[in-house]
């Protein structure tokens, strides 16, 4: 293995007792000052924030722009709403005419939603519909259950209604009370939910710049890794770590190309990286600890990628850096630290940078059970989120615990320097 040293990770990890390629590397790295979560994330932010000004834009209708990052300030071209409207259905009024408490008034026209009424006169009012325009002259809605009689008289007939006091304002959607002429309506970089469209839509906007979809080329690595559905030999596992990443990357926003499995042979590996132009990113998985066979070590000498380890637990051995000048994230082999490694290195810059995904929902929650943390690194633990806030832990440290994994619906966060946390303790979870 040979690097360029850049300021990525340098950290040390442990994933379980049993024999895992972290817990090898840990037990094996010399003694560092090892690089924490944070330094870790940051070097993966400096890698691909490039990407953010050379990476394509697009304008995409409103429909096929769910879940992607905005590239624009959208500033709002109108008022909304767009004029003074009635909150409920009910009589427009002038809080003049009734300012002595219960008041008779004759029936004016009815204002129907999506009319442009004549004025109101004094001492008439209204029937109005939820949405529609305020007469001029009218200051106040009463509610048609407020009403004696509480309804609406057939239109065309003289009528009048008796109506209370009411102050001027009750029940008016003024104009431009939910956003004004020339304010910011959506950032660049905000991730387009159907809220954030439907803002967009009510703009009048049919259409959003949004960034185009980042293109990742996913390669599993390792002689014992086979794809699922073949024979499996002795010494040989199954590929779980391409199905992981590869729905982890698309649930992110990510288009994904798969380049099947590399065997340890680090030129075939390079080949079949070469084989595959055009990407905006390279992840590997397996293969970057410090074993005798670490094929993605070997076979990115002589290129722009440092091996290291973070101070985390599970996945603390990463690489780091470009391949042929196109950026490059190693992440370890075992399933749950490859995909630990994904949550907090990867997916959290991509939303920073791009607005897609949408950050992880965060909460704090009360353990269930005691738990320790090895010294010195940040450890991240599989865990269900219950009604009533408390967190049951799933499995144990170990990153082979694929299981755990899949009966989890949380990551429990427990911070560098905390080795130990009893029941009932507060901590920080991350929705999955």
């Amino acid at each position: 293995m040979h690097s360029h040293p850049q300021p990525h990770a340098t950290a040390s990890a442990t994933d379980t007792a049993s024999a895992t390629a972290d817990t090898a590397a840990a037990d094996t790295a010399p003694a560092a000052r090892h690089r924490s979560v944070a330094e870790h994330r940051q070097a993966v932010r400096n890698l691909l924030e490039p990407l953010l000004s050379s990476r394509p834009t697009e304008r995409v209708p409103l429909t096929e722009a769910l879940g992607r990052g905005l590239a624009e300030t959208i500033t709002a071209p109108l008022n909304l709403p767009p004029f003074a409207n009635s909150q409920m259905d009910g009589f427009a009024i002038r809080s003049q005419d009734v300012l002595d408490g219960v008041t008779v008034l004759r029936v004016a026209a009815p204002v129907p939603a999506g009319a442009s009424p004549a004025g109101l006169a004094a001492g008439t009012a209204a029937p109005i519909m939820t949405g529609a325009m305020i007469p001029p002259g009218a200051d106040a809605v009463v509610p048609v259950e407020r009403a004696v009689p509480a309804v609406f008289p057939a239109p065309g007939t003289a009528a009048t209604v008796q109506l209370p006091s009411t102050p001027p304002g009750t029940f008016i959607r003024q104009a431009g009370s939910d956003i004004q002429a020339g304010e910011t309506a959506l950032a660049a970089g905000t991730h387009l939910g159907p809220g954030q469209l439907g803002l967009a839509a009510a703009l009048g906007l049919p259409d959003v710049l949004v960034h185009r979809r980042l293109t990742v080329l996913l390669v599993t690595t390792g002689d014992e890794v086979v794809a699922p559905g073949g024979p499996l030999g002795d010494g040989k596992i199954y590929d779980a770590n391409g199905t992981l990443l590869e729905t982890s990357l698309l649930q992110a926003g990510l288009a994904v190309t798969r380049a099947g499995i590399s065997t340890d042979d680090p030129e075939a590996l390079r080949r079949l990286l070469r084989s595959h132009s055009g990407v905006d990113l390279i992840v590997t998985t397996g293969g970057v600890s410090k074993g005798a066979y670490e094929v993605v070590r070997q076979a990115m000498d002589g290129q722009d990628v440092d091996f290291a380890h973070v101070a985390m637990q599970p996945g603390g051995p990463q690489g780091i850096g470009r391949f042929d000048g196109v950026p490059l994230l190693g992440f370890p082999g075992n399933p749950v630290s490859c995909l630990v490694s994904f949550e907090m290195f990867l997916r959290p810059v991509l939303g920073e940078l791009f607005g897609s995904p949408a950050p992880r929902t965060v909460v704090r929650g009360r353990l269930l059970q005691p738990l320790t943390s090895p010294a010195g690194k940040h450890q991240v633990r599989r865990g269900t989120f219950l009604p009533g806030g408390t967190v049951r832990l799933k499995g144990g440290e170990g990153s082979h615990l694929i299981r755990a994994l899949a009966q989890s619906n949380a990551l429990v966060q427990v911070p560098e320097g905390v080795s130990a946390l009893d029941e009932g303790a507060e901590v920080e979870v991350w929705m999955l």
